[in-house]
């Protein structure tokens, strides 16, 4: 290891714990990751196992909760449930991860109140009287005494189960985020004229009393976290604000932040691992693409100023300069969630120097978050095997074959690398000069720099796999049925839906300015407002052009059916505060010479416009395919020549084909 990045490899102490290097796996949910008596499902514990592996020095698990009082049984893994088939779930795994030297925590979860999602609630309670954040016809009652009471007793009994389960600590769920506890440190949803209402101090008794408690009864030395948020970033209920915007804080602000990070490391937390903002402005804790990297440090250096534990921070911290940067300044520890997801031996590549192995996060949350908001456990868009490690290993092949992918997209360059892994003899036929397809022109905004890093990613992979590639050859029915392929694998990927608004020289599709092929000019109308469209305009007003987006339906990007609400909410609201026009229910009637022709529900309006964009979706290409069905070669369609969608299901498409041929 060279000195580069030996800060990251340096022991850290908790109290009188030590682990070993800089890297935390932030806590991640475990929806559907219980198995029937509240324990951990054998997914769950090869998932933490792995992370461990490869290289991780601290792991926290994500929620799990202490009760069944608010959420419906098994919603979540819960230590209280069945003790003894918790212990026997999670004792194993614990010495599993004891033997890669690794550290695991496992976190505490008070419960959701009014962010909790209906199909997971059976009791709607919160700190006071308020409706639910997602469904404003859910009304949730203020909690009794007794029942915080119970739940403070809730949090002490779990945590006596963790130690007595080889849990090396606990972190506490969460004065963070806008979860129970955190509404209870707002004033903005805690109206309690009690004891656990009032000033700040009173506002935090719960979280105080719980960290008290736990250190009476499971000794001073048994380390307890707090997943912690210095900001909120509430412009408003449901209304988050925006990096760099001007707005007045409606719930906790840094100085309110840091007065309570004292109070609360007065009480006995051992480490604070924080972020910033709540589900009303929910990207800030789970941050897209469109944020820059590392935007909590500025977070982290206050805390570090003002209180004298370690403080861990995430953040899309994955570059290893920038987290060795991080370290003593902003932070103690990093801590890597999503990327984790991504390659769980982040640490050790590093550790190892081999960076160009590491398999990029795209802060998509495309199988991340996304998945959880459906009730189904966590897993990554470009990690398949993702908390289905020991299910979906890649295992040689029986029966090797040669195997003829026709494409070099996503999903052709992953069935390429499975193939070859597996020991199939592999051609892989891309008819262009360059591997990447769609990829290449869909990463070519400032904000998908992780996107480029999964084809360099994939470039650099396939180089060193024994895999024949064939640049500028277009395959056709007659080369594929002379080869010697045994399968064939149809790869061909999708092509932009156009539009027909005559001759007019400047309309163009949005591949045509993405590639460069064409020159936007400086008045531009984007006929389409799905991602595609929304993240092009994007970026085009980044480079201060006008732009104005006309969507035919009601809502842009399907609504946020297809993309994780952290993405979705941000997109719309950057296009807001980078003032792009948005015409819904609209249509383009007529495309003049300098300007646009449009129908919307209050009428027709012109539009100054030099250029006009097309965005309105892609074309599987699968008449190659098609034309070999007939075959009797072993044909499969896979990726969006199969079905146009996004990135996560090329790669699961061509993962679940290769793994099993």
């Amino acid at each position: 290891m060279s000195k580069k990045y030996q800060k990251l490899f340096e022991p850290l102490t908790v109290g009188k714990l030590t682990i070993k290097n800089r890297f935390a796996m932030a806590p991640l949910g475990m929806v559907a990751m219980a198995d029937p008596c509240g324990g951990f499902t054998e997914n769950a514990q090869e998932y933490y196992v792995e992370r461990a592996k490869g290289g991780t020095g601290l792991i926290t698990t994500g929620i799990t909760n202490v009760n069944y009082n608010e959420l419906e049984p098994l919603a979540l893994p819960c230590a209280s449930h069945n003790p003894l088939m918790f212990r026997k779930s999670t004792l194993p795994m614990n010495e599993r991860i004891h033997a890669y030297d690794a550290k695991i925590f496992l976190q505490l979860t008070g419960g959701l109140g009014r962010v909790a999602l209906k199909g997971l609630m059976k009791n709607a309670i919160a700190p006071s009287p308020q409706e639910n954040i997602w469904d404003p016809s859910i009304q949730h009652r203020e909690m009794t005494i007794e029942e915080i009471k119970e739940l403070i007793a809730s949090f002490i009994n779990c945590a006596v189960i963790a130690k007595e389960s080889k849990f090396d600590g606990v972190e506490i769920h969460a004065v963070h985020e806008g979860y129970l506890l955190d509404q209870f440190a707002i004033a903005l949803f805690n109206k309690r004229t009690d004891e656990y209402g009032g000033d700040l101090r009173a506002r935090l008794k719960i979280a105080t009393d719980i960290v008290k408690g736990i250190k009476e009864a499971c000794g001073q030395d048994f380390p307890v976290s707090l997943r912690y948020s210095i900001k909120s970033f509430i412009k408003a209920i449901r209304q988050g604000a925006l990096p760099g915007e001007d707005f007045v804080e409606q719930g906790k602000d840094v100085a309110e932040g840091i007065e309570a990070a004292k109070i609360l490391v007065e009480a006995g937390y051992d480490m604070l691992n924080i972020d910033a903002g709540t589900y009303d402005s929910w990207y800030w804790n789970h941050p897209p693409m469109y944020f820059k990297k590392g935007m909590y440090r500025e977070f982290g250096k206050m805390l570090k100023e003002n209180v004298n534990v370690p403080i861990i921070i995430a953040g899309r911290m994955d570059n290893p300069d920038m987290a060795c940067e991080a370290l003593g300044t902003s932070c103690d520890m990093v801590a890597c969630g999503r990327p984790l997801l991504a390659d769980p031996y982040l640490p050790e590549k590093i550790k190892t120097e081999k960076l160009e192995d590491i398999r990029p996060c795209l802060s998509c949350h495309q199988g991340c978050l996304s998945r959880l908001a459906q009730g189904l456990p966590i897993s990554c868009a470009v990690n398949p095997a993702c908390g289905r490690e020991k299910v979906l290993a890649i295992t040689p092949a029986q029966d090797k074959k040669n195997v003829l992918i026709i494409g070099g997209g996503l999903a052709g360059m992953e069935a390429a690398r499975v193939c070859a892994i597996r020991g199939h003899k592999v051609t892989l036929v891309e008819k262009g000069a360059r591997l990447g397809g769609n990829i290449i022109i869909g990463s070519v905004q400032d904000f998908k720099e992780d996107d480029r890093a999964l084809l360099k990613w994939y470039e650099v992979q396939l180089g060193k796999l024994p895999i024949e590639i064939k640049f500028n050859c277009t395959a056709d029915k007659e080369m594929i049925e002379k080869s010697n392929a045994e399968v064939v694998v149809f790869a061909t990927g999708s092509t932009p839906v156009k539009l027909d608004f005559g001759s007019k020289n400047h309309v163009y599709t949005a591949d045509d300015i993405l590639s460069g092929k064409e020159t936007a000019g400086e008045n531009i109308v984007i006929v389409g407002g799905g991602l595609v469209g929304c993240e092009t305009a994007l970026w085009l007003r980044q480079q201060g052009k006008n732009v104005t987006i006309v969507e035919a339906q009601p809502e842009l990007i399907g609504g946020g059916e297809d993309i994780c609400f952290a993405n979705y909410d941000m997109l719309k609201d950057l296009l807001v505060f980078n003032k792009i026009d948005v015409y819904r229910n609209s249509t383009v009637q007529v495309v003049e010479d300098t300007s646009v022709m449009i129908k919307t529900p209050e009428g027709e309006k012109k539009i100054k416009a030099d250029t006009v964009m097309i965005a309105i979706g892609y074309r599987a290409n699968k008449c190659l395919y098609e034309d070999m069905l007939g075959s009797n070669k072993a044909i499969y369609n896979i990726g969006d020549s199969r079905d146009v969608h996004n990135i996560m299901y090329a790669i699961w498409d061509a993962y679940q084909l290769a793994r099993e041929l």
